[in-house]
């Protein structure tokens, strides 16, 4: 009879362990975008701006739009009003087709937070286009959003933490809970025999 009580007290922690794992894991999340995800512009835009689910800050170069062939738009100095990053379009030239914007941004709390919005454009923007080349493009090599170039596989935004991973205290509650709920078990155990 106390088995079952003891197995849903043990179901409710883990899920109760669990859903605070999941909060934890979405500290400043990119909940939308300009341009959005997927659309498909006519002509550039004149400001990027990307919305997150909490205040961030930005470290060096924390944007970068890159198009076929490598074509990478200029863009000017970026701002952030809490979680509001905006950043001026300057030179938005290149040829039509896919289109990346890569950005890396911290949380209040410290958490690493990068990502990529995949764009396409329509039709060609005239003028000269600066070209992305390994180069001028150093900084962003320990970035691992900016391998995400046009034409290659999809990545969801990532978050690196410091310290101790999530999962390792959850699993150590679980512990915690099992072994005071085996303890308490031996003893009713005892008293009735």
């Amino acid at each position: 009879m106390r088995l079952p009580r003891f197995a849903l007290m043990v179901l409710l922690t883990v899920l109760g362990v669990l859903g605070m794992t999941t909060q934890a894991w979405a500290h400043a999340a990119l909940e939308s975008s300009s341009p959005a995800q997927g659309a498909s512009l006519p002509a550039p835009p004149t400001e990027l701006k990307l919305t997150f689910a909490e205040a961030v800050t930005l470290p060096p170069s924390p944007v970068m739009v890159v198009g076929p062939g490598g074509t990478l738009w200029q863009l000017g100095e970026p701002t952030v009003a809490g979680a509001v990053v905006t950043v001026p379009v300057t030179s938005a030239t290149g040829p039509a087709g896919p289109y990346v914007l890569t950005y890396r941004v911290i949380s209040d709390d410290g958490d690493k937070v990068s990502g990529t919005v995949r764009f396409t454009m329509s039709t060609a923007s005239s003028g000269t286009a600066a070209v992305a080349n390994p180069a001028s493009n150093a900084s962003h090599s320990s970035d691992p959003a900016a391998s995400n170039l046009p034409g290659g596989p999809g990545a969801a935004p990532t978050s690196s933490r410091g310290g101790v991973p999530v999962w390792v205290w959850a699993l150590i509650v679980v512990v915690i809970v099992v072994g005071a709920g085996v303890v308490v078990n031996r003893r009713n155990s005892s008293r009735r025999g």
